[in-house]
């Protein structure tokens, strides 16, 4: 599959976060739609920084079970790219030319890989272009 759209972490976390009801809500539509559409997706990227804060850094940290019941039903089913040195040449190129951090970078570069169409983050700018893709806050 390749997704029209993909999720950076930040959605993933904010499917947990009770503190902001509105983004949770918005977060949540979108990883159903990812699933049950099959229109969305995720890097390994995302899968280890998730994994991160989910276990150490919620407010109530998932436990160990609660984290391998997440990666088998949403993160494993959504994963669409994995680590490759030319994944990493481009998330390189990618930061020389747009200036955004090296791990920002990778982000861009896996969903450039699949072709995606919109890249859901909120830490990039909004509707910045990047070849033919388009960043996208949903929360805006």
């Amino acid at each position: 599959m390749k997704g029209n759209f993909f999720l950076d972490t930040n959605i993933l976390i904010y499917t947990f976060d009770q503190s902001q009801p509105q983004k949770q809500a918005i977060s949540r539509d979108l990883v159903r739609d990812a699933l049950n559409n099959r229109s969305g997706c995720i890097s390994y990227q995302v899968i280890q920084e998730f994994l991160n804060v989910a276990s150490k850094k919620f407010a109530n940290s998932l436990s160990v079970s609660d984290c391998q019941t997440y990666l088998t039903n949403v993160l494993e089913p959504l994963c669409e790219v994995f680590s490759s040195t030319g994944l990493f040449h481009r998330a390189l190129e990618i930061s020389s030319r747009w200036k955004f951090s090296f791990y920002d970078s990778l982000i861009v570069a896996s969903a450039l890989s699949v072709d995606s169409k919109i890249l859901y983050t909120e830490d990039l700018k909004h509707e910045q272009k990047i070849e033919d893709m388009i960043i996208f806050n949903p929360f805006l």
